[in-house]
């Protein structure tokens, strides 16, 4: 496996825990939207600790990008990633697949299950094919909503909110179960891409099969 040692020339805050890393893009490497790769911090400590991440650039950026959300409770890379600073070195590796779009449908996500979808979405978005998407997207609080006014202007009144942990008259509070789905969803003979912690794909995908979606149209990451 190849591997690339590459510099974070950028780090931004998306939200009060998520962060946009910025790094070089080495020579000739490509991506399709959604895909992944393994990623290191380039430190005697860290450097064998890899952990998948998804790109969330577009594959025209002459740069790449990580949008990461850091875990403080655990001591484990997202939280040594948190603590680094302009400058420092990361070691990423071939990439992989993961969500592969195929025509439009309902992207269901959960937490930082988002990020699979944020570089399929801006590329929809940048060649004018994201009409007939919908995003529906469950966080704990209003201030867990990872880009949100960038997924506002992209699908309007198809970015669907949920708060599962606190009560705003903007947005939905409740779980995403059978009868929101039923709620929100009208086809059920459409594309699904889902994305999020592993109990939470497992329970959408048995509902969605059960309320007629074809096993081949629902499309999780793997």
């Amino acid at each position: 496996m190849e591997e690339h040692i590459v510099k974070i020339f950028s780090i931004e805050y998306v939200t009060h825990d998520v962060r946009r890393y910025k790094i070089d893009k080495p020579e000739g490497y490509t991506f399709i939207p959604g895909q992944a790769t393994e990623v290191s911090i380039n430190t005697p400590e860290w450097k064998n600790e890899k952990r998948p991440f998804t790109f969330t650039c577009l594959t025209t950026d002459p740069f790449l990008e990580f949008t990461i959300k850091s875990y403080s409770d655990h001591q484990g890379v997202t939280n040594e990633l948190y603590k680094l600073e302009e400058g420092a070195e990361l070691i990423i590796r071939d990439v992989w697949g993961a969500i592969n779009y195929i025509q439009p449908g309902v992207f269901i996500a959960a937490g930082a299950g988002i990020t699979p979808f944020i570089a399929i979405l801006r590329h929809l978005n940048k060649i004018e094919a994201i009409k007939g998407n919908r995003l529906i997207y469950s966080n704990k609080t209003a201030s867990d909503i990872i880009l949100k006014d960038e997924f506002e202007k992209m699908l309007g009144t198809n970015f669907i909110n949920t708060l599962t942990n606190e009560t705003s008259e903007i947005y939905d509070n409740r779980r995403i179960d059978k009868d929101y789905l039923m709620e929100k969803i009208a086809d059920f003979h459409q594309p699904f891409y889902i994305c999020g912690p592993d109990l939470f794909v497992s329970e959408i995908h048995n509902i969605l099969i059960a309320l007629g979606a074809s096993v081949d149209a629902v499309i999780v990451e793997k």
